[in-house]
This record gives C-alpha cells, structure tokens and sequence, in this order.
C-alpha cells in the first residue's frame, strides 16, 4: 500500500464530543509541552509545526495544499526563519485533517484558495518557528546549567556565548519537547531575514523531476478497483435508472451503482473497463426543467439584466446620473465574459476505503478540512472515524475547492465495503459536468467634461453570484454578493478600485442561470479588471488622451496601484518610440491585497494573428516570502490568463455544457508564449496574495495593445469568436 507520510494517528483519539459531529471552528495553537508527541519515525515533536530528528533533519509540517504554486516551500521558509534552523536539512509533511481536527485545529486553515495560503497563516506559522527556537535554547541550557539569555541559535546549532560550547538541535530535541512553550514569542523584523525572503529553490523540485511524490491520480492500494462516474448532463437533472444486466457480462466489471440522485457508477478491475461499460450502459435521465436552456437565452437574460431597476450597490460616490447628463461627451460601451471551465491537467480524482467503522479517502484538494466533511457526509460517520490523505494536486485553479468527486468515491466505495475504490472522471466528464468560472455582461458610461475630465462612471454587472449558489450564508445584507466587486471596492485590503471619480456608481443586476458557478483562479477579479481596464482606454482616446497620462490623472490618492502601474510602463518603455510593427497596452488592478499592472508588447499580421513578444508584470505583495516564486507565479498567471482570453469559452445547448475535451477547450502552447519580465516590488507593511492577481490584467493589457495596432476594440472574449488567433 502506498501512503503519504503521516503522524500515527494512534496518538491522537478523536470522539463525537470533541468534535460536535463537524469540524470545529476554533483556533488553538498550542506550541508544545508534556507530553511528548512522536512523528511516525519516533523523532519528538517540538511542536506541531517542527519535528527534529536526531540526525538534525528539520521536518516542518505544511497544512496547505501543494499545487505547483511553491506554498510548501514558501511556508517552510518562513517557520525556517525564526526557527533559525540549517536550511539545507529541511523536509516537509501534511498532516492529514483528521489529525487537525483531533488536535482542536492546531494547524489553522487548511484552505488553499483565494491566493491566502501565505497571507493568512503567516503569522502563526513564524510563531510556531519562534515558539520551537525558544524551546531548544532553553532545553540546551538546562543541560548547560546556564541562562537561556546567554544562548544564541543559528543554522541548527546553539552556542553558549560566554563559554562558546555548541550542541545541534537533534541533540536537545528531545528535552525541548517535554518544556512548556513560551507564552509569547518576538518575531523578526522582515529586513533581518536570512531565509524567507531569499530565492531559494523549492523543496519538492528533486523529486518531481525523479518522479518520486505522487498525486490523487497515482494512488495505488492493494485490493484497490477502479470506477468511472456519469453524471445527468443536464444540470438539475436526475438519475431515473439503468440496466445493469446489460454491462454485467463486460470484462472486469465488478459492479454498477448509483452516485446520490444524479449519476450512476460502474466499478471494474482497471479504469479502462470502468470507463467502458459505464459508455455502454442504458441510462435513463429525468432532465428536468434545464434541458432548454441555451447560451443564447442566457444572454439574453444577461442583457436584460444591464437594464433592470433594482440592483446591489457595490460602490458609489456622488450623483453619477447628474454627472452624464450634464456631460460634455459620453462614451458607453457592453462587454461580456463566458464560462470557462478550469481545465486542470489532473482530472477529479479520489480513492477511498470505507468499512463500517473507519472511511479513509485520499485525493488532491484545495480544502482537505472540506474534504474530510464530505467523506463524513457520504459514509454516515463521524467526522472522528474518518480523514484524507492529501496528495500533491495537479491543477486546482479553484477547482478542488469543491469535493464532489470525494462524495462521489465514499459513495461509491459504501457498497463495497473494505474494498478500496479509485474514482475517476473522465476529461470528458470533468468537462461537461463541473462548476465554471461565472458568466456576465458589464454596461459601462463615462462622462467627461469640456476639459475631457473624467466626471461620471457607471458600471451596471449583470450576472452571476457565486455565493448565491454555494454559500448564501455569506450574501451581505440584502442578499447582496460582495465577491461581485473585486476589484471594485470603495476601500479595504482585498480588491480596492485605484480611480477616484468624482461620481460613480457600480451595482450588480443579479441573474443566475442554472449552470454551477464556482470560483476559478482570480474569480471576479478577471472580468471587472477586463472591463474596467479597456473601458479606462476607450475613456483615454476619447478624450484625445495618452491612456497612461489619462490614468494617472485618476490615481493621486491610489499611490500602490500607482506605482505598479509606472513599474510595468517604465519596464515595457512606454512612452518610447516602440520597434516597428509592435504595439503597447497596459492594465492595472487590485486583488487578494496585491497590487499588479501589466504592459503588453503585441503585433497583428493578416488581419488576424496575434503575436505577443513581451509582457512585464509587476506585483507588490507587500512581502516577498520568494521572490523566485513569485517570478514563476506571474509567469503562470499569464499562462492562464492568456488562455482564457483567446481560447476559454464554454457554451450551452439543450441544458448541457458543449465542450469535451481539450480539442474544444484549448490552452496556450509553449510556443505561443511571450517572454514574461516580472517587476517585484513589495513595499512591506501587509501581506497579498501571488497565486492570482497578475491573472487579471494579461487581457485587458493585450486587448488594449490589439486597439493600438488596429483602431478594433474587442468586447467579448474568448478571441477565437473573432477570428482572432496566436500566432
């Protein structure tokens, strides 16, 4: 059998009254004391972020989830750091959720979305590096007989000043594990740090160039059977039954099942069989009142939404309607966004064994607290008899935020108990049966005086919430979605607009279609920077303005949007005669507290192909864990961004979403891709996110940098609807 490492969990006991039956909501951190607890290898936990072992290997516990965003190795550095331990004898594990919940949470979150892996656990996480130095010291001077005042610790060894002994950590880390942590801890001043900070190489990269971690897709346990899932494929539709006398006879079926009240498994020896017999199955589906629905009459209901009478005030200054009607010149314009579906390289997966008194799942997820919950909810235990396994991830992009698929392999692996059950969607299914980036159309008005001032803006979203549909606890007052606004706010650390105008107005017209909406890396943000950012150019050249100078005028009392914004227009030369045939744009925009612009460098050739040479992006996020990793983030940012911006659409016909495979849903190629200069300026005092913000602004800087080269303003993406493709 193969499993991640983990604590035995024989050490911790969790019951119903501990946890209620759910997750509990507390957060307790205790750094460490009697009595000893031990890795699964023995070694002492110091604390339940730091393990020693006696060879002085640092083993630090990581929480979140793995997806190739670097957070394993960002987080590690910065316990590292107060740990003041040797950094070339790092390693890592995940506890699994169920260890977290057995020990009142003392991990936190184990959420990995919204870009907040680092920026919210920063602080208790130093903490614990801090709390296990202090340990150790203490612990060494006790065997010293001396005073911890005058013992200093670096790269794992701790000196005795006065007399100049030493001893290493693997040595006292037995000892400091049975002290009591110390009740506060004084973390370092940024400007001091030796380890977080610094560009250094990732902890897992070795090994996934050896092949050595696996992922949900790589589980392998003894006994294990394969299953394939079909969902009805109209959303809001049901299973009404299937024969399964007709796939019984096929080589390596096993069993046939139904998945909850809308989708039917087969269970077989290998995937492939699954997979096939599922394909041959008789299927009979009630499709309910969806099976009608359409890409075009949800577009119409888009675009009667940008003229409805009632809507959710996300931000107003002002008297917007006074301000247009006594405008010297108008502009207005209507852009749109479509689904898109995350396409992660890794389809949904999980494998899970349940028996009456225990259910085990392993998988790749965001969220492996949500996860445990849903492998509860589909066995019939208490969340104390069960937990997950979490695995590397292989794109989440938002996407394994959601657990369905784990709901999925419990349900499955129910009916056959002690049997291990590997679950996986097909690309197909993937596909046509998920949750989607949300779609929606924005009316934009600006108003400018005889001086060609910016006096008036109105933004009317029309569209979807995602909150209505997963989370209506966390609708604001009035059932108003404030993830609508990103971006767009009138203040606050998460998504602030960088313009002050005078009088403005942006509300949001609330339709929702019965496609699933979900959030997809960089979530609202993507659009409103899109909409905003062109609409902002379109304002420049009507008013016969440089779309630079025409942005700065706006952004005096915004001097972070600002200065991102003059970072990438120095760094792409704005201003400067460019090369002949390239052409410039450039976007700026706030998200998961970071600020990031763009400037793109493009050519069109035949009317239709798109060459982009170059794109600088700059981000501060107030604090640069690594900054490597933050240079590769962008670089993935624009990845995706640029993808979804000439390729991303998904589309409905009879109540079912019309793309499969890649085929249909294309990504970037490496040869599409423009060199990416990333600008890295953290100016300190907070803390961002990096895994989503320079999404948001590849496409309004390269639609804004196609209006430069050909005088076309494009409204509606994806851009292969206009014939307009990579070159």
């Amino acid at each position: 059998m193969t499993y991640m490492p983990k604590i035995d969990r024989r050490s911790f006991i969790v019951t119903a009254a501990a946890t209620g039956g759910g997750l509990a909501l507390g957060l307790d951190i205790p750094f460490g004391g009697p009595p000893v607890i031990r890795a699964a290898d023995g070694s002492p936990e110091v604390n339940a972020w730091v393990v020693i072992r006696p060879d002085d290997t640092v083993v630090i516990r990581i929480a979140r989830s793995e997806m190739g965003q670097g957070t394993l190795t960002g987080l590690a550095q910065l316990v590292a750091e107060e740990l003041e331990c040797d950094w070339s004898k790092v390693t890592h594990e995940f506890p699994t959720p169920g260890q977290n919940v057995a020990r009142k949470r003392v991990w936190g979150d184990y959420t990995s979305t919204g870009s907040r892996s680092i920026r919210e656990s920063h602080d208790y996480v130093r903490k614990g590096g801090a709390a296990a130095r202090d340990m150790l010291i203490r612990a060494a001077a006790a065997e010293w007989k001396v005073s911890p005042s005058e013992c200093s610790a670096s790269n794992s060894v701790i000196t005795h000043t006065p007399s100049g002994r030493t001893i290493t950590y693997g040595k006292v880390a037995e000892a400091a594990a049975k002290l009591e942590p110390p009740s506060e801890v004084k973390l370092k001043d940024p400007k001091e740090w030796k380890i977080a900070g610094k560009p250094l190489k990732r902890l897992d990269t070795m090994d996934k160039l050896t092949g050595k971690p696996l992922y949900g897709i790589d589980v392998k346990l003894a006994g294990m059977l394969s299953a394939a899932v079909k969902e009805c494929p109209v959303f809001g539709g049901k299973l009404k039954s299937f024969d399964a006398a007709k796939v019984a006879g096929m080589s390596g079926v096993k069993k046939v099942v139904p998945s909850g009240d809308a989708a039917v498994a087969v269970v077989a020896e290998t995937w492939w069989q699954a997979k096939s017999a599922l394909e041959a199955l008789p299927i009979k589906w009630d499709e309910g009142p969806n099976a009608k629905v359409s890409s075009a009459t949800i577009g119409d209901t888009l675009k009667a939404g940008l003229e409805a009478d009632k809507a959710f005030i996300g931000n107003q200054q002002g008297d917007v309607k006074a301000a247009i009607a006594s405008a010297a010149k108008t502009v207005e314009a209507v852009y749109s966004y479509p689904y898109q579906a995350h396409a992660a390289l890794e389809p949904m997966n999980a494998t899970a064994i349940y028996t009456a008194d225990n259910c085990e799942v392993w998988c790749g997820t965001q969220n492996g607290e949500a996860a445990l919950a849903a492998a509860a909810e589909a066995s019939g235990l208490p969340v104390g008899k069960c937990d997950v396994h979490k695995m590397l991830v292989g794109g989440g992009f938002g996407r394994r935020g959601r657990s369905e698929f784990v709901s999925h392999a419990v349900r499955i692996a129910k009916e056959m108990p002690g049997t291990p059950i590997k679950l996986l969607k097909s690309r197909e299914e993937d596909t046509t049966n998920a949750v989607y980036h949300p779609i929606t159309q924005c009316k934009l008005v600006g108003a400018l005086d005889a001086n060609n001032n910016l006096t008036g803006l109105q933004m009317r979203i029309s569209g979807q919430s995602i909150l209505a549909a997963v989370a209506p606890a966390r609708l604001a007052e009035g059932g108003r979605d404030p993830i609508t606004f990103q971006g767009l706010n009138p203040g606050g650390t998460e998504g602030q607009l960088g313009y002050s105008v005078p009088n403005l107005l942006v509300d949001h017209a609330m339709v929702n279609p019965p496609i699933p909406p979900w959030f997809w890396r960089g979530v609202n943000n993507n659009q409103n920077a899109l909409y905003l950012e062109c609409f902002m150019d379109e304002l420049a050249h009507a008013a016969g303005q440089d779309p630079l100078e025409f942005r700065r005028k706006l952004m005096a009392k915004h001097p972070k949007h600002l200065a991102v914004l003059n970072a990438v227009a120095e760094g792409v030369g704005w201003g400067k005669p460019a090369p002949q045939g390239i052409y410039r744009g450039l976007a700026q925009q706030m998200g998961y507290g970071s600020y990031v612009a763009a400037a793109a460098e493009i050519s069109v050739t035949g009317g239709n192909k798109i060459k982009i040479h170059r794109i600088v992006g700059a981000t501060d996020p107030g604090h640069a864990v690594n900054p490597a990793q933050i240079d590769r983030q962008v670089a993935g940012s624009f990845v995706y961004g640029l993808s979804a911006l000439f390729y991303g659409e998904c589309t409905v016909k009879d109540g079912r979403i019309e793309q499969t495979n890649f085929h249909e849903y294309n990504v970037m190629r490496m040869s599409e891709m423009p060199k990416v200069e990333s600008i890295i300026m953290p100016s300190g005092g907070f803390w961002g996110g990096v895994g989503e913000p320079t999404i948001f602004v590849a496409a309004p800087a390269v639609l804004n940098a196609f209006f430069a080269a050909t005088g076309k303003r494009i409204r509606s993406v994806p851009l292969k609807n206009h014939d307009l493709r990579l070159a």
